[in-house]
């Protein structure tokens, strides 16, 4: 895929990252974020328009490049991580954002099989595939090393009801985030993962009003300052690859996860 540039200054101050997702919610709060901080983004995601609409909350002077791409699709990721090392030389930063929750309250008998696909697809396929190629480009690229954050998600440590093919790939991004970190020793590759709960998003705004419990009953949930995460992920972003934050969770403080409610 091409990259679409926008008017913006060649080169940043804090290094190059690829944000997936970056047209909503998590993923445009944190490309926001690290581009007021003097990074330089490639931001990505399915629908050129709202990466556009990114891009133009930018500060005048920060350096973007819009690159529609679906992660999971192995061409798609591979001309991604082309068009972000042709624009800016490397990369040093990937944060692996771009997810989808599925169709909610569906039980599981009666979860459709392209429905479960398109989940795993995406949240666990896509961020192998973006880990793989930025570990590639990491690898090769001189001085060598960078950082992955995935996000995991408190699904990642305990479910939702009817939420069997979101909370399946979350934990499995733990095992991805755990065996990447490993593998990315010997090359300064340093991987984390970020997991979040309940960040005010368009994509949580039915917590509002109103989301089935454990127990079966209706509750309105708790919210969060998105720029709350973004914070979190630029500090994890910006620590001396010689540390790492291996797992951190973000949440709101009285939402329903630690004990009982």
């Amino acid at each position: 895929m091409e990259a679409k540039e926008s008017a913006r200054r060649p080169g940043g101050t804090s290094g190059v990252a690829v944000v997936t997702g970056a047209g909503s919610g998590i993923g445009r709060a944190v490309a926001l974020e690290l581009l007021r901080a003097g990074w330089s983004v490639a931001l990505a995601g399915r629908r050129a328009a709202t990466l556009e609409e990114t891009a133009a909350l930018a500060p005048e002077d920060a350096a973007t490049a819009v690159v529609p791409a679906d992660v999971s699709r192995p061409d798609d990721v591979r001309a991604l991580f082309t068009a972000a090392r042709d624009r800016f030389g490397r990369v040093d930063l990937l944060f692996n954002n771009a997810g989808t929750f599925g169709p909610g309250g569906v039980p599981v008998e009666d979860l459709p099989y392209d429905a479960w696909r398109h989940v795993v697809d995406t949240n666990l396929h896509g961020a192998f595939l973006c880990a793989q190629a930025a570990y590639r480009q990491m690898k090769e690229q001189d001085p060598q090393g960078g950082r992955i954050i995935n996000n995991g998600s408190l699904a990642a440590h305990t479910p939702r009801p009817h939420s069997v093919a979101y909370t399946a790939t979350k934990h499995a991004l733990t095992g991805l985030t755990k065996s990447l970190s490993l593998d990315g020793r010997p090359y300064r590759i340093a991987v984390g993962q970020i997991d979040i709960g309940n960040a005010a998003t368009d994509m949580t705004a039915r917590m509002r009003e109103g989301v089935p419990q454990a127990n079966g009953e209706l509750a309105v949930e708790p919210m969060m300052d998105v720029a709350d995460v973004a914070r979190t992920v630029r500090h994890m972003a910006e620590l001396p690859l010689e540390a790492n934050v291996q797992f951190a969770t973000v949440l709101a403080t009285t939402m329903p996860y630690v004990g009982r409610g």
